[in-house]
This record gives structure tokens, C-alpha cells and sequence, in this order.
């Protein structure tokens, strides 16, 4: 390992206190028998936000030789016990702890790494806390609920010297085929992409139902606007069909920013645009979808059709199979095959992962700037190197958003 900090040499001298004083309840995997490296090697974890992605997401975490995971947090007692019942039975103890409060897990001297799926508006504050606590963070797409969320995050991460990444798996293990083809050069200069998340989030009028025994309210809500309780602003029901807060705008971007995670993420990611951002955003109009105009003259524009327009033909993500990475264009680090392999061995080794901040934060820029275009009605000027609008004040002021107090990053 590469990350000589005092929560390291903390954990491996309370590991080895433990093996001294209790002898009998060590097992062979925590001293390295198996192929396991000893727990003093291994990465300490805990997960923020363990709703049903999120415990889903911890598995894969669980399953890597590499990880430790000690702890839990959810506002919601029943996501609380189901993730901490997942670990105790990966490691058939009784050991995860559990936490309402995420900021008791970052006050932990002896973890190293958290991984955070709360709802979106979450985000950038378990984020930033997280790099300001000195822990490594990777965080389910999509990274931010404004423009302005994301840029704080990859400040954080660079100011504290920590491995921060989105969690879009989809760009590589779906459309990473595609953009290889598209840029192996065989089908001429890619001229444009479509990619097609769904829709924008709405604005939130349910009535007010007493607080379930099952949730803390408050901590829910968060640096969100106050409201009152309804399962139907908290419920993960996927969709925009008003059942889960991927409806409400307040919590959420919508399909736009949760598909668009992934699916803009990987048009990016081909063009090779996703270190910077579009000139221009056209709102759909006389039949033109929603389109994003870059500098380079290439479009992405908001519909179905080939995953890339190129001068020779058209490429698709499903009749492509050509996995050799053309130079310039990522791929995971250390020869992982997955998001999760990629962060860890990012940890261990300091480099960049393969959805860094910054990426995952230009992609998350990508679809807000789409949902204000929606909103606006009107064709936005953009500029992706001091991130706001050009000659438009009122555009400018949807960048960000107020946080409720105590919640400021």
C-alpha cells in the first residue's frame, strides 16, 4: 500500500491488539491464509447511504480481497440493518457498526475509503466532507444536483490529496465498445452522438403524512429545502412516475442527470469531449431534439439512433465489438474489469480513476445544463472554462442553488 496515514497504522495496531488478547476469534482470512491479504493490508471501508444501489454497490466492494468494511450509515433504520446484516454475513461476525449520522463514519480515525449512494442531493456534501475528513470517496452517479456542486468536489479532492470518483460504470462496461470503434478510425471523424437519458425532474406538492418511525426526517431532507414527510419524496421507486424522489426536483435531476450519468457520460467519453463542456445548448424545436453544440463542431443531441454518427457510418454499441483502446482514450487502471476494481486500485496506487471528479463532474454539467435549457426554453451560450453562461443572468443563477443551514460546502 501506498497511503502511509496515521488511520492505516491505527487499524493495523488495533488488529493486532485483537490477535494478541483474543487469540481464538481471529480467523485464518484476517491473518492472510486464503489468498486474503491480512486485515492490517487491507483498505478500510465503510458505505454512506445504503439504500438498495447502495448495498448493491457494497457487495462488489465486499467481494474484493482488498477491502475491509467496518462500517454503515442511513438515515433509514431498515437500509441501516439491511447493509450492516450484508456485511456481517459476508464476514460472519457481528462486527459492521452502524451510524444515523454519516459524520460520525468521516470522524473515524481507521477508515481509509467511504463509498456514498444517498439520493442526489446528498452528493456533494458526503463528498466534500469526505475529502475534508482525508478519506478516499467514490459516490453514485450522478455526481451532483447543480453545475456548482461539482466543481466544490473536485476543488476538495485536489486540495486534500484524496482519490475521488463518480460511480457510472455504464460509460466503460456499456458503451465503451462503441467508443472504440468509433475511434479506431476506421469510420472517419466522429461527427456527432446521440444518447437519450429521459426527461427533467418537477417541482413537488404532496401533502404532508406523519413521519415514519423508520426515518429521520431532518437528516433526510438534509441541505434540501424543508417539506414535509410523504414515502413518496424519499422512496427510491425508480422513474419519474411521482413515486420516488427521482421525480422531484429538489432532490434530483431526473432521468436527465440519472440515466445521463451514463449515457452522456459514454457519448463524452468517445467524443472525447468529457474533460470539457458544450458552447452551446439548443432546446428541442421545429422537430430538432435537445442538442449541445462543442467547439470542435461536433453535436450530441438528446434521442435515439447510432451511439456515434461518424463521416464512414454509423456505430452502435451493440454490433461493436472492438476492444482495443486507441490511444488517448481511458480504460480501467491496473487492469481492473470493473468501476469498483478501478477505484480500489486507484487507491492503492494514487492514480486516476477512470471516472475521476472531474469527468464525472463535466458529464453531470452536461445534463444539468440540459435540464435548464428545458426549463429556459431559450438557446444557451456556455462557457466550460469559467463553467457559466454567457450574457444570460437569469441562466447564470440556475448554476447553483441555496442549501439549507447547517448544510454548506
Amino acid at each position: 500500500m501506498n497511503i502511509p496515514n496515521q488511520s492505516r497504522r491505527t487499524f493495523i495496531k488495533s488488529v493486532g491488539a485483537a490477535a494478541v488478547a483474543l487469540p481464538n476469534i481471529i480467523t485464518s482470512n484476517a491473518l492472510g491464509a486464503n489468498g486474503v491479504p491480512p486485515a492490517s493490508e487491507r483498505i478500510v471501508m465503510a458505505g454512506l447511504g445504503m439504500g438498495n444501489r447502495g448495498t448493491g454497490v457494497l457487495g462488489a466492494f465486499l467481494n474484493s480481497p482488498d477491502i475491509q468494511v467496518v462500517a454503515v450509515n442511513d438515515v433509514q433504520k431498515s437500509h441501516l440493518t439491511g447493509a450492516a446484516n450484508r456485511v456481517n454475513g459476508k464476514y460472519r461476525n457481528q462486527d459492521c457498526a452502524t451510524y444515523e449520522d454519516y459524520r460520525e463514519i468521516l470522524a473515524r480515525d481507521d477508515i481509509d475509503m467511504v463509498f456514498c449512494a444517498p439520493p442526489d442531493h446528498w452528493h456533494a456534501q458526503m463528498m466534500v466532507d469526505a475529502c475534508k475528513a482525508g478519506k478516499d470517496v467514490m459516490c453514485e452517479k450522478p455526481l451532483t444536483l447543480t453545475i456548482a456542486e461539482g466543481r466544490k468536489i473536485v476543488d476538495a479532492a485536489r486540495r486534500y490529496g484524496r482519490i475521488a470518483a463518480g460511480g457510472s460504470q455504464r460509460v466503460l462496461e456499456d458503451f465503451g465498445r462503441a467508443a472504440c470503434a468509433a475511434n479506431s478510425g476506421r469510420f472517419g471523424k466522429i461527427l456527432s452522438a446521440n444518447a437519450s437519458p429521459g426527461g427533467p425532474p418537477r417541482p413537488c406538492y404532496l401533502p404532508g403524512q406523519p413521519v415514519s418511525d423508520d426515518i429521520n426526517w431532518d437528516l433526510w431532507l438534509g441541505p434540501a429545502p424543508w417539506a414535509p414527510y410523504h414515502p413518496y419524496r424519499c422512496s427510491r421507486a425508480y422513474g419519474l412516475n411521482g413515486k420516488g424522489f427521482r421525480t422531484w426536483e429538489d432532490y434530483s435531476g431526473g432521468m436527465m442527470t440519472d440515466w445521463g450519468g451514463h449515457k452522456f457520460g459514454g457519448a463524452l467519453h468517445g467524443l472525447r469531449l468529457d474533460h470539457t463542456g458544450p458552447s452551446e445548448i439548443i432546446p428541442p424545436k421545429d422537430g430538432e431534439p435537445l442538442t449541445y453544440v462543442f467547439a470542435t463542431g461536433q453535436t450530441l443531441k438528446v434521442q435515439g439512433g447510432p451511439n456515434y454518427v461518424c463521416e464512414g457510418g454509423d456505430v452502435n454499441k451493440n454490433s461493436m465489438r472492438d476492444l482495443k483502446v486507441p490511444p488517448g482514450l481511458r480504460w480501467y487502471s491496473g487492469g481492473a474489469n470493473s468501476l469498483v476494481g478501478d477505484f480500489i486500485h486507484c487507491v492503492k496506487t494514487r492514480e486516476a480513476p477512470f471516472r475521476d471528479v472531474e469527468w464525472s463532474h463535466r458529464t453531470a454539467t452536461v445534463c444539468h445544463l440540459g435540464n435548464i435549457a428545458l426549463k429556459l426554453k431559450r438557446t444557451l451560450k456556455w462557457d466550460p472554462v469559467n463553467e457559466d453562461f454567457i450574457g444570460d443572468s437569469e441562466a447564470s443563477r440556475l448554476v447553483d442553488r441555496p442549501r439549507r443551514g447547517p448544510w454548506q460546502i
